[in-house]
């Protein structure tokens, strides 16, 4: 029996060189932007910036299974075609995800941005710290349990919300039918949930209005977790520093960036140097898995 090849398409040189050394592969380039091959695919490396609305136009005869580069896959359920799979990146992005977030929630706190700012001058002043303060974690995921991996050394007290309630062994993980009554109690909100129609515009004025005066909100999830307006509204009261924003990009002329107590990175939690070999190992896996038969891992749609 001659030995299957697998067709693979990844979105520029550097991924065929890099997996130059699978057998039974064919790679091609492809960007997922051009014109989709004419010969079948079967599995193709989406380029990790592409937009969700840029899969409409794909023909799942000639195309199986869509390895993401990313965790997210928000708006690919309404434009992905009938037939072909779609992977997320599960693995790739947590750890530095968290990594931005506390630094964000650390560089706010210790206003680190203001002195940035303040070059030449020699300004000094008492900040906020995170040593006794209460952090919220709003999330139990891959990204919660980085945070909380993350933050255990900080010398806060730990708060972990999830869906529902449940114990583990680092104890108590409350039910987000809890969130609200906990809020006038916390320093720091970190948000790490995925976006849902339960979890869009989680953070609004209600939300943020139990929050005591001085309260910081980290989102490193999706933008429209937050209603943005909302934080405007506050005026400073309660500070933001989020990886993520709505509207994304958020243009210049936007009240946010004039906001008190904003920091903002543009979405670059998963933009680091960890990012490339591990969704390399991811890709390389699913090879595995198609050339023996295997359903891909990490399966989201289809």
């Amino acid at each position: 029996m001659t030995p299957r090849t697998l067709h693979v398409t990844v979105p520029d040189q550097g991924w065929v060189d890099s997996l130059a050394d699978l057998d039974g592969v064919d790679l091609t380039v492809w960007d997922m932007v051009t014109p989709q091959p004419d010969r079948h695919v079967d599995l193709a490396v989406r380029p990790y910036t592409t937009l969700a609305d840029g899969l409409a136009s794909l023909d799942p005869s000639r195309l199986s299974v869509i390895q993401s580069q990313a965790l997210g896959y928000d708006g690919v359920a309404d434009t992905l075609p009938a037939g072909i799979t779609y992977c997320n990146a599960v693995g790739v992005h947590e750890e530095s995800t968290a990594e931005l977030a506390v630094a964000l929630l650390l560089a706010s706190q210790r206003e680190v941005d203001r002195y940035a700012r303040e070059r030449g001058e020699w300004n000094r002043h008492f900040t906020s710290s995170l040593i006794d303060r209460r952090l919220l974690i709003l999330g139990a995921g891959g990204i919660g349990v980085q945070l909380v991996n993350r933050l255990d050394g900080f010398g806060a007290e730990l708060v972990r919300v999830a869906r529902h309630r449940r114990a583990d062994d680092r104890g108590v993980i409350h039910g987000q039918d809890e969130l609200m009554e906990l809020l006038p109690t916390i320093d720091a909100v970190l948000l790490a949930v995925p976006l849902t129609d339960e979890t869009t515009s989680l953070v609004d004025d209600d939300f943020l209005a139990r929050l005591p005066d001085g309260a910081i909100v980290v989102n490193v999830s999706r933008g429209k977790v937050v209603d943005t307006d909302a934080v405007v509204r506050q005026g400073g009261r309660i500070r933001l520093a989020a990886d993520v924003t709505d509207p994304e990009p958020l243009p210049s002329e936007h009240a946010l960036w004039l906001t008190p107590g904003v920091l903002i990175s543009p979405h670059v939690g998963g933009m680091s140097s960890a990012m490339r070999p591990r969704i390399e190992a991811v890709v390389r896996r699913q090879v595995a898995r198609l050339l023996g038969g295997l359903p891909p891992e990490d399966v989201v749609l289809g």
